[in-house]
């Protein structure tokens, strides 16, 4: 990649050995399940997660929305947080096709959503209210800054939830870089889920993908789902021939992206007219102060002529999220601070 794209982690491009995968990938008709990178890809996946099946699914939204439908029937409630990703940044799926009600609490700062804020949600048994059904998380909960949640805060929503008679999901869409930061296996991560979704084209670099994981009952429901919402591919090896070598290979190099986004944020900070907001996993997230004699146009403007592209996060107009990644080597790192130097100066 010869540009520095630092929107996000999903604009990354497949490896060359991921490129030979895919030309060389044995393929078969995924709908009939007879693509056996596919089935691969699948099986091999729910053993790294402790989980008994997974799906391929075109992407994390719709895994999320699958994964939503096959736990709670039409007119369900789901508890999920204000920021997480299910809620904003989906179209309202689970309410627009599923007929599902949303229950929103506050995510905190940390990323969590208190537990004692999730056991108040939880409606009792009235004929006036949804049945609460589910409760979801994200992890790392990246509206707040890809803050990764620990094992034993997922273990205490897990024990309330199914104290509750509820599901459990993971939106781990960055759950790899959960388990990296801190230092525990995928497994540890999601123990106690019912289910979760964790994205291939993101920091582990595919072309695109996501898999969705949990027992084979749920599986078996999920399959169907995932054709009702026209999720169905057919040589979808070629792209889980990639999804391999982002599962075992990739998902090992995250701490170097962590690392990089350690070094971005040190150079970052004391820049004039540039505040630096937090540094979590692969991410930083910085503000350009009212004071800076360039606006936010002016200000990506004068990045992509240095062959740097950067956005606002959305919602925000001086907030700025930089996503570290596979094709952003230190040296990148040193060349974007050096250039928002100059930029501000």
């Amino acid at each position: 990649m010869d540009m520095i794209d630092l929107r996000s982690d999903t604009v990354t491009h497949p490896t060359s050995k991921m490129r030979k995968a895919m030309a060389n990938a044995v393929v078969g008709d995924d709908v009939y399940g007879e693509d056996p990178t596919v089935n691969r890809l699948e099986a091999e996946a729910a053993e790294m997660f402790g989980m008994e099946a997974g799906l391929f699914v075109t992407s994390g939204t719709q895994g999320n929305l699958i994964a939503l439908l096959t736990h709670v029937p039409r007119g369900g409630e789901i508890i999920v947080g204000d920021k997480a990703h299910i809620f904003l940044y989906e179209q309202g799926g689970c309410a627009a096709v599923g007929g599902i009600v949303p229950h929103i609490l506050p995510v905190q700062n940390d990323g969590t959503l208190l537990l004692s804020d999730i056991e108040k949600a939880i409606r009792p048994d009235n004929d006036h209210f949804p049945r609460t059904r589910l409760v979801a998380i994200e992890n790392t909960q990246g509206t707040v800054g890809g803050i990764p949640l620990t094992v034993e805060y997922t273990r205490q929503v897990a024990e309330l939830a199914h104290n509750n008679n509820l599901k459990f999901h993971i939106d781990g869409a960055r759950i790899f870089n959960a388990a990296t930061a801190n230092n525990v296996t995928p497994a540890e991560m999601i123990a106690g889920a019912d289910s979760m979704t964790f994205c291939l084209s993101k920091g582990l670099g595919a072309p695109a993908g996501s898999i969705l994981v949990g027992s084979k009952e749920f599986i078996i429901e999920a399959r169907r789902m995932r054709k009702v919402l026209g999720g169905g591919m057919r040589q979808a090896g070629i792209l889980a021939a990639a999804g391999l070598i982002a599962i075992h290979e990739m998902s090992q190099r995250l701490q170097e992206d962590h690392n990089n986004a350690v070094r971005l944020a040190k150079q970052l900070q004391g820049i004039p007219d540039l505040e630096v907001l937090s540094q979590q996993t692969n991410f930083v997230f910085f503000t350009l102060l009212e004071s800076a004699k360039v606006t936010p146009e002016e200000f990506i403007t004068e990045l992509k002529k240095h062959n740097i592209m950067m956005s606002p996060y959305p919602g925000y107009q001086r907030k700025f999220r930089a996503v570290l990644h596979f094709w952003i080597t230190s040296e990148r790192i040193d060349n974007v601070a050096e250039t928002i130097k100059k930029i501000l100066k």
